[in-house]
């Protein structure tokens, strides 16, 4: 494997290939709002949008902070990004 490949990738701890990992509970509230939604109509629909939107705003604020490497911390930045983008295009 290349260098940066490798250097992009790889957790820098236990030297594993680490691009997806389980969920944390920021994951899983997103998730769970998006499966809500499909459930309860028009009801609660802006509110668990609004959750899940949040969920993952906090989840892209965990992996800035403590992604296990660079492709991680990336991630994190576009979603975080997207989701303060999507605060303000309203």
């Amino acid at each position: 494997m290349s260098r940066f490949l490798d250097w992009w990738i790889r957790d820098r701890d236990t030297r594993r290939i680490v691009v997806a990992q389980t969920p944390n509970t920021a994951l899983l509230v997103f998730f769970a709002s998006y499966v809500l939604r499909w459930f309860t109509g028009d009801r609660l629909d802006s509110q668990l949008s609004q959750m899940g939107r949040g969920a993952l705003m906090v989840w892209g604020l965990d992996e800035v902070i403590r992604g296990v490497n660079p492709f991680r911390r990336l991630l994190g930045v576009i979603v975080l990004g997207w989701g303060i983008f999507q605060l303000f295009a309203r």
